[in-house]
Formats: structure tokens, sequence, C-alpha cells
């Protein structure tokens, strides 16, 4: 069997957006943070887990008719602070672009101590400084209860 034929073969989207790079096991997270599952959706969604790459292995998700908002871009850097995002546009590329994660993260996270202001009656949104990029961990600005890992996708509003 020659290269070509051994290749993963997904197909291409007409207009969307293709989130390529995600770390490796992290594609369903990607898709829950895009809501797919709860949207009565026509949309096309592939998802390929355990891509090979020249640096291992990825996950990726190709969504049809579909831009992401930056809100979800932030949630997905938080998991995945490699993702390439592609836009396509009549099959081609139209912008490309990595997820950058943002300085401070403000309503998309949970805090974790459930003793924290962001957690009681009280009108306070849940607030974060970004305190390491690899691997990501992030600090409440009210508590300082450090997040980081599987626990910041745990926390995910």
């Amino acid at each position: 069997m020659d290269k070509e034929n051994r290749k993963i073969k997904i197909s291409p989207i007409r207009n969307g957006t293709v989130i390529d790079h995600i770390r490796k096991g992290q594609a369903l997270k990607v898709v829950k943070i895009l809501g797919i599952m709860k949207q009565d959706t026509d949309s096309v969604v592939s998802i390929a887990m355990n891509v090979d790459s020249s640096s291992g292995k990825k996950d990726i998700v190709k969504v049809e008719g579909r831009e992401l908002l930056r809100e979800e871009l932030d949630k997905i850097s938080l998991i995945s602070p490699e993702v390439t995002v592609n836009i396509i546009d009549d099959y081609v590329v139209k912008a490309k672009h990595r997820v950058k994660l943002p300085g401070t993260i403000k309503g998309i996270v949970r805090c974790r101590n459930t003793t924290c202001i962001t957690n009681q009656k009280e009108p306070v949104e849940p607030e974060f400084l970004v305190i390491h990029e690899k691997p990501v961990s992030i600090k409440c600005i009210y508590c300082e209860r450090e997040t980081k890992g599987e626990e910041i996708s745990e926390n995910l509003r």
C-alpha cells in the first residue's frame, strides 16, 4: 500500500471552520465547548482523533457552516493552546491563525474553591489570571486558588 492510500481521509468542507492541532484526546471536549451536541443543526461535523502528525498525535474537528466566537476560542485555548483555526470559504482556506491564550479569563471558568465569592450568591463573575501557558495554569483573582490541566476543562462554564 502506498503512502497516499494509508493517510486518513476526511472530506473537505465547503464553508466553515477546521480546528487543527488539538491536543490528543481533546476533540470531544472541543465539540462540547462548541455546543454542537446541544444544537439542532444540519451542519456536517467531522472528528478525527489520534491522527499522526509531525509532532506526534493530534485531534481535528471540522464544522461546516460555522465560524467560532471569541469566547469559544478562549475556552479551546485553555484545554489545547496549540490549536490552529482555519476558516474555509468555498473549499479554500480564507484565514488561518493560532488560538491565543488571553492573559485574563473572565466568566468562562468556575472557581473550584466552593467558598470563593464567585460561588456564593453574590453578583461576581469568576475571573482568572493565566500564570503558566505550558501547561496551562490559572489563578482566581478573588481567592487565589490555582486551577490547572484537567481541572480547567472540568470547570468550564
